[in-house]
């Protein structure tokens, strides 16, 4: 280290040097992590023991713009990106992150499931529970499943159309259709059948992030099927023909990054550059577009037990819509993100909210950041 800093002394501070140095000390006290350096005395990579809390961010010299840092963990933090939230029949919580695979809280501890444990991937964007009590994740290793004992991976050599998996949903008749970088494929528990979805002609094309990924899919109580997509709006089948819906129909953007339907069967749209939309099967409303709240990228759509509709919007908290008005829940209530991407209230009636930093609980006008050691169950 002596040695770089002689070499590279009017590039790196002595604060930065005592940081980097007390850091190190702890990681070494963890014994988690290892730094090591190419022949240029160039920080190369770094190795962990696969445990989420405790790990240090890595750095190459030259490679901190502005004094900025990458996130930092510490030793009860949950890792860092919490994708989705579900609960099981034997109401136990899963958590999908972004690096760690899966976590799983039953009612007594925490555990998280990755590669090195027989989970499909380290990424998992989607998770849902079937009509048998099978849990099942997409992730980026292909979709697994999991049966309360084991875990079982499908990828690409079974069939799958991509290991890329963004989005899964389950019909009324057991069959998972599953959304990915390259298409759609139909799963009915023995095999996989790629599913063409019929791309719309839009206008503009410069907004079309990808051709074939599909970011969301959403099975409806009336038998139709939603594909929504990177910039070529959103697909239904309801079982014979295609519809498209995009901004020529009404939709506020063509890119979606989530579709849910509430209880009274109106289909509510997030998308990535034109807000929160619902469709009452005749005519978009546009809530963003009218004004009526901020932020014009929106996930993590959900329909709570008493009707409320919750949604994350970039840079603007969460909103809960009882009907009538929005209400917008942000710093001032303690949510310390600007990016929730999964919202949940589990049958305890606790709510969940997973996203850029982590995971968060809601007691109805608050909220608190939970670490390894909860709160859980108050």
């Amino acid at each position: 280290m002596k040695k770089i800093l002689e070499k590279k002394s009017h590039q790196i501070s002595f604060p930065f040097f005592i940081l980097l140095i007390l850091f190190t000390f702890i990681i070494s006290c963890n014994g988690q992590s290892k730094i090591k350096s190419n022949k240029n005395n160039k920080i190369q990579s770094k190795t962990t023991n696969d445990k989420p809390p405790s790990s240090l961010f890595f750095v190459e010299q030259n490679s901190i713009p502005n004094d900025t840092f990458a996130p930092l963990y510490y030793k009860s933090q949950l890792c860092h990106w919490v994708r989705n939230i579900i609960q099981d029949k034997k109401e136990t919580l899963w958590f999908g992150t972004n690096h760690y695979g899966v976590m799983r809280y039953n009612g007594k501890y925490l555990e998280y499931f990755t590669p090195e444990k027989g989970f499909g991937g380290t990424r998992t964007t989607a998770i849902l529970t079937d009509y048998e009590g099978n849990v099942w994740f997409g992730n980026s290793g292909g979709i697994t499943k999991y049966n309360n004992r084991s875990f079982t991976n499908y990828s690409e050599k079974d069939g799958l159309i991509s290991n890329e998996v963004w989005t899964i949903t389950i019909d009324s008749n057991g069959i998972i259709w599953v959304g990915t970088s390259d298409g759609v494929s139909c799963f009915d528990g023995k095999k996989f059948t790629p599913f063409p979805i019929p791309k719309a002609v839009v206008n503009n094309t410069e907004s079309v992030i990808s051709d074939n990924r599909i970011s969301i899919i959403l099975a409806d109580s009336k038998g139709s099927i939603w594909f929504g997509t990177d910039g070529y709006g959103i697909c239904k089948y309801n079982g014979k023909t295609f519809t498209h819906y995009t901004t020529d129909n009404g939709l506020p953007d063509n890119n979606i990054s989530d579709l849910m339907e509430d209880s009274k069967g109106n289909i509510w749209i997030g998308t990535m550059y034109g807000g929160v939309s619902r469709y009452n099967g005749k005519l978009f409303s546009n809530f963003t577009k009218n004004g009526i709240v901020n932020g014009i990228e929106v996930g993590g759509l959900y329909e709570d037990k008493k009707g409320n509709i919750w949604f994350a919007a970039e840079n603007n908290g969460v909103y809960r819509y009882n009907g009538k008005s929005f209400t917008n829940f942000h710093k001032k209530e303690g949510l310390t993100t600007n990016g929730i991407l999964s919202i949940f209230e589990d049958n305890q009636g606790r709510f969940w909210f997973g996203g850029w930093k982590g995971l968060f609980r809601f007691d109805g006008k608050s909220f608190t950041y939970v670490t390894n050691d909860g709160p859980w169950e108050k």
